[in-house]
């Protein structure tokens, strides 16, 4: 699966690139994250056709940060185009922080089975959970109807039991984005090998300069995961964690405990910004593009922000997949198209012919290539051409992706829900020095039997 994942990655990204030239759009703040991490959008202004009857729907987004706001015009635009072509609809838009939205609000409404009509949903362990609450729409016979069955790269995250539950917006890749000035000044080859890598951080640490920025303090442990995802895969081989759900690899299996203590070693040799655990991931993202840290490890969704007309590295920033650590994931890199929409199995008449009608407006080679131009987002459909115009730096991560020897997804589409969260919080405890590497790996692994149990 990873060999094959690798392969559509590459050939999509090396193939568009062919034929683009280089560019950059958009911009990012350091406080851009909304302070209750929601923002509603007033409802359109479509004017109402006599003998027409109006009907309202929600559409819940993740668009709310200041980084994200040409994604979100791309959403504008399809609402308003929706609105006219069917009779009687208004849209209302409801922005939610990513997080708050996949792990408190959305959970929660699926569990009361008040979800609204069309949302933002990741792939894999969520989807599945919900498609067997039976909370989503089905959306196979959909995709067939408006012709786009066969244009996406990658539904394997959102399908379940041969039914297509969720499109991704775009695709994403994990790893090191680096100052090339920085590094350049500083002598630093970009590392291939863990013993590489941490020379440089000592070298950017004597020079100064924040080896790695991140930002992991509150809800945004996740961005603490991403890096230990890759230690996991590099020491235990792509396949490990896959068998965390299942029972058949533990968290206390001596690759993770590995990759927990190198995790710790990064903290406690001072590569690591100290202030991680007080930063939210648009802090520690800041910090990287207006040029205090000489690497950042994020997705490729990051790209619009390191590019942004704030940022002082657009212009020499490149990227890096996780260097090798001597075991069997050496050479892979994470990467997959887990983000998008889904929507609700309760739709009735007209709101399930305006889910037709926003996922024909949505989900078009047009939108495709916005995105790719525009936000710097890897698409996740099929025969994009003709993108002049877009990021140097996405160029850099398709290479990297292109290189590297397969690709495997994020842990959280493969585990349940609640071992993300108590990955989180046990990885800032981890980074915050207040737990050992294998008491975080026997939480886990307590955590993860009972889940599995179904406790």
């Amino acid at each position: 699966m990873k060999k094959t994942m690798t392969l559509l990655l590459a050939t999509m990204i090396l193939a568009t690139f062919a034929l683009a030239g280089c560019g950059q759009k958009d911009a990012a703040t350091p406080a851009d994250n909304k302070a209750a991490g929601e923002a509603k959008t007033p409802q359109s202004e479509t004017a109402q056709k006599p003998g027409e009857e109006a009907f309202s729907m929600t559409i819940r987004h993740i668009n709310v940060r200041d980084t994200a706001k040409l994604t979100l015009k791309i959403l504008e635009d399809v609402v308003k185009k929706t609105e006219q072509d069917v009779a009687g609809l208004k849209f209302e838009l409801d922005g939610v922080e990513d997080t708050v939205n996949r792990d408190v609000k959305l959970k929660a409404e699926m569990s009361a089975g008040t979800q609204p009509p069309i949302f933002n949903l990741f792939g894999g362990a969520d989807t599945k959970n919900y498609a067997a609450a039976g909370r989503l729409l089905p959306l196979n016979d959909i995709l067939k109807e408006v012709g786009i069955a066969d244009s996406f790269f990658d539904l394997r995250e959102f399908t379940v039991d041969g039914k297509v539950y969720g499109l991704p917006e775009s695709g994403f890749i994990e790893g090191f984005f680096y100052n090339k000035k920085v590094f350049d000044e500083a002598g630093v080859q970009v590392p291939k090998t863990w013993d590489e890598l941490l020379k440089a951080l000592e070298t950017f640490k004597a020079k100064g300069i924040i080896p790695i920025a991140l930002g992991a303090g509150g809800g945004d442990g996740w961005s603490v995961n991403m890096l230990v995802n890759s230690l996991i895969v590099g020491f235990g081989g792509p396949e490990i964690q896959e068998g965390f759900a299942t029972g058949k690899t533990k968290w206390t299996d001596p690759a993770v405990i590995e990759a927990f203590k190198r995790l710790q070693e990064l903290q406690t040799k001072g590569y690591i910004d100290p202030n991680a655990l007080g930063l939210k991931y648009s802090q520690g993202q800041a910090n990287f593009y207006t040029g205090k840290a000489a690497l950042l490890f994020d997705g490729s969704w990051a790209i619009n922000a390191l590019v942004g007309d704030t940022s002082t590295v657009k212009d020499h920033a490149g990227f890096f997949r996780f260097p090798d650590v001597g075991g069997p994931g050496d050479g892979y890199i994470n990467g997959g198209w887990s983000n998008g929409y889904g929507f609700s199995a309760a739709v009735k008449d007209k709101e399930l012919e305006t889910v037709k009608a926003f996922i024909k407006n949505f989900y078009t080679i047009e939108n495709q290539k916005r995105g790719l131009v525009e936000t710097s987002r890897i698409p996740s459909m099929k025969n994009i051409t003709n993108i002049e115009g877009a990021n140097a730096l996405v160029k850099s991560v398709g290479e990297a992706q292109g290189a590297a020897k397969g690709a495997f997804p994020a842990y959280d589409s493969l585990v349940q829900p609640k071992i993300k969260v108590t990955l989180e919080s046990t990885m800032q405890e981890l980074i915050g020095g207040e737990i050992t590497p294998e008491k975080a790996a026997e939480r886990m692994q307590q955590v993860q039997e009972a889940a599995n149990s179904g406790k």
